[in-house]
């Protein structure tokens, strides 16, 4: 959204952007998966292997991530024609676009790390 179309959003149209994002990008795995696989972008990520790093995460709710993710157009699904078959996992251009917000939690969550400490 460009600065100008922020400042003639109406309060509800801010509101529910925000709830349009929470519903994308919500709960425990989305953004933690996405900055996963967008630090190791020039590597293979396998379910496997996105499992193996996250830790704590089931294979189900994996799989539900990672459906949800592609069906909004932030990461891509490739099947490959290897024997047995593979697939693999890809952070899209537009979900780059993700990362000015996950940098922001970021950066907030370290400082507040510090301050509770």
């Amino acid at each position: 959204m460009k600065q100008s179309d922020k400042q003639n959003a109406t309060c509800e149209q801010e509101l529910a952007a925000i709830r349009d994002s929470l519903e994308v990008l919500g709960g425990k795995w989305k953004l933690r998966i996405m900055r996963h696989l967008n630090n190791h972008v020039d590597e293979v990520n396998t379910f496997k292997k996105i499992q193996r790093e996250i830790e704590g995460i089931s294979a189900k709710m994996l799989t539900k991530e990672l459906q949800d993710l592609e069906i909004n157009l932030l990461i891509t699904r490739t099947v490959r024609d290897t024997k047995p078959v593979s697939v693999s996992y890809a952070i899209t251009s537009y979900g780059l676009s993700v990362f000015t917000v996950n940098d922001s939690l970021v950066d907030w969550g370290l400082k507040h790390r510090q301050k509770i400490k």
